[in-house]
């Protein structure tokens, strides 16, 4: 009998966040499928400013989790004729400065288009204007990895060290939480060395328990900037630091 072949959806890119009147829909871009993640509906009307401001809360706390795993481009879709993308960017930067300021912020970007059913998303990702707008957003979020990665690596401490092979790198992140002197923090790697590499089951586990161990991570175009510096440097890295910094 022949083996099913396994559905793969590719790496996190970005988030894809469809605002509308009363709800708002939550996507979850990856490389190779968008899938959906959350819906949150809003409880009142959009003139109760408390209402709104609950309501944006919610999104916040909805898109935590991604962006502590790594993933800091997000793309807000709202239909024609509404506000809604601005008024959250507003609320954003109100009430949530560390997400538009620093090293680690989120790149935020904005489209006009539904985008609440799977078949309005489809039909707004085939768009060029789409694909154009989203790599211009993970571009400038690899921007800001550039300046990440070249903190850790001109880091003139003993409060930071760097690992480049991916044996040095599951021995930290697979090995009990407890021992060492040091904790991994970021694992980043290019596009290229997963797709060349003739470890790639060991590299997906990896990838995912450093995500439920709460290790950021993030994957980028090998044609990107940071993508680029990674490659000179092997093609992965992982950054740790010391327990008592």
């Amino acid at each position: 009998m022949k083996q099913k072949r396994r559905y793969r959806r590719g790496y996190p890119v970005a988030i894809l966040v469809g605002l509308e009147d009363d709800r708002v829909v939550l996507w979850k871009i990856f490389s190779k499928v968008i899938k959906p993640a959350k819906t949150l509906r809003l409880d009142g009307a959009r003139n109760d400013t408390k209402a709104l401001y609950n309501f944006h809360e919610l999104i916040v706390n909805a898109l935590r989790p991604t962006l502590n795993e790594g993933v800091r481009s997000i793309i807000l879709a709202s239909p024609t004729r509404t506000n809604h993308a601005k008024t959250f960017i507003n609320h954003i930067r109100k009430h949530h400065v560390w997400l538009v300021q620093g090293s680690n912020k989120a790149i935020f970007s904005e489209t006009t288009g539904p985008a609440s059913t799977l078949s309005e998303v489809t039909t707004l990702t085939q768009t060029p204007l789409f694909h154009q707008l989203l790599n211009e957003t993970t571009s400038e979020e690899t921007e800001n990895l550039i300046g990440i990665l070249e903190k850790h690596l001109n880091a003139s401490n003993q409060d930071t060290v760097v690992l480049y092979s991916l044996e040095e790198t599951e021995n930290h992140i697979l090995g009990p939480r407890n021992s060492g002197r040091f904790k991994p923090d970021y694992l980043m790697l290019t596009n290229k060395y997963l797709s060349d590499s003739r470890e790639k089951n060991r590299i997906h586990r990896l990838l995912q328990i450093a995500t439920n161990r709460k290790v950021k991570t993030r994957i980028v175009d090998a044609e990107s900037n940071a993508g680029r510096r990674l490659t000179q440097l092997g093609g992965m890295v992982c950054f740790t630091r010391s327990k008592r910094a």
